[in-house]
């Protein structure tokens, strides 16, 4: 799927892969983090026993940060950057920067991040090819010392963050380091360009699921995350309105009434109530209600089991998924 950044899609400097055959693509999102980025794009350049082509998408930085990045990776191999005028954000930016290529798998990596290790694409690519149903990967996002798991970076159960060096199925990744079959990114169509930022990657996963595909989360594949401040949405008035939003638009996707989405959204009242957000928290909902989506669908069955089993189990019952909405860190 291509987002339209209409015509302001220009290459600075490096060349498009061509039509020949690839292992993989990486593709970082630039916006600001000027020294991050460069670090992220010596990572991926690093890469070593596959295949790939690295393509930068800068959205809307400056003239001067896009000056730098041109001039450090002059001449560098399998090497695109492009820029466009404004943000599509992670969702939309991520969708123009994989169909910029058409390596057999796309992996994603934060701008904030670097690979722990020059294997990391070649690993993914090779667990991809060992298991043909296997439609994405979750890697495991370590904090900057690589000491331990990034509490910003762990987007599953709890109960499961002690096994963070293992191997398991689950309903989604975290986009900040991930690997996607291009077959699979092709079925489901992309990201949803409409939820901007956060969600997009379950929004994905529960659509790829539904047609057979398993994900899961590889603890041997990690990445560094630094979490850098500058440019990132912060949790903001901004950050909480997208979460509310799109969270919401998910349950609606697959078949929840707004009556059976009334606990979370009370859960979602009183997190705002607490963290000082409520206006920001009532805003996503009324966002959500208002960009309803008019095609629903029920799960079906072999996605309801998946999704008991490699989430719902691991989150505990009903009251325990809300005190950890309402009463977990934000």
């Amino acid at each position: 799927m291509r987002a339209d950044p209409g015509n302001s899609l220009r290459r600075i400097s490096g060349r498009e892969p061509g039509l020949r055959v690839y292992d993989a693509d990486i593709i970082i999102l630039s916006h600001d983090r000027l020294f991050e980025t460069i670090d992220a794009v010596r990572s991926a350049l690093a890469q070593r026993g596959a295949s790939i082509h690295v393509t930068l998408l800068d959205q809307g930085s400056s003239e001067d940060h896009r000056r730098v990045l041109r001039q450090t990776f002059a001449g560098a191999p399998d090497f695109a950057f492009y820029a466009i005028d404004g943000n599509l954000g992670v969702a939309g930016g991520r969708n123009l920067a994989a169909s910029l290529g058409q390596g057999q798998v796309i992996i994603a990596l934060d701008n904030d991040a670097v690979f722990q290790g020059s294997w990391v694409a070649a690993r993914a690519v090779r667990a991809m090819r060992q298991a043909p149903d296997l439609g994405a990967i979750g890697f495991c996002i370590l904090n900057a010392a690589g000491t331990m798991p990034d509490p910003t970076g762990w987007g599953y159960p709890a109960r499961l963050l002690p096994r963070h060096k293992d191997r398991f199925d689950v309903t989604t990744f975290v986009g900040a380091g991930c690997a996607i079959r291009r077959a699979t990114w092709d079925a489901v169509g992309g990201y949803d360009p409409a939820f901007f930022f956060t969600w997009e990657e379950y929004d994905f996963c529960l659509k790829a699921i539904a047609l057979n595909w398993r994900i899961r989360y590889d603890g041997s594949l990690a990445v560094l995350h630094r979490v850098a401040a500058e440019a990132r949405v912060a949790w903001d008035a901004a950050r909480m309105t997208y979460f509310v939003r799109n969270r919401l638009i998910i349950g609606r996707k697959w078949g929840l009434s707004w009556w059976r989405l009334s606990p979370r959204i009370a859960g979602y009242c009183f997190k705002g109530w607490r963290y000082g957000l409520l206006t920001a928290t009532l805003r996503g909902i009324r966002a959500a209600r208002e960009a309803d989506p008019p095609a629903r669908h029920a799960m079906p069955p072999a996605m309801r089991q998946y999704v008991h089993a490699n989430e719902m189990r691991h989150r505990g019952s009903w009251f325990d998924r809300l005190r950890l909405e309402v009463f977990g860190k934000v």
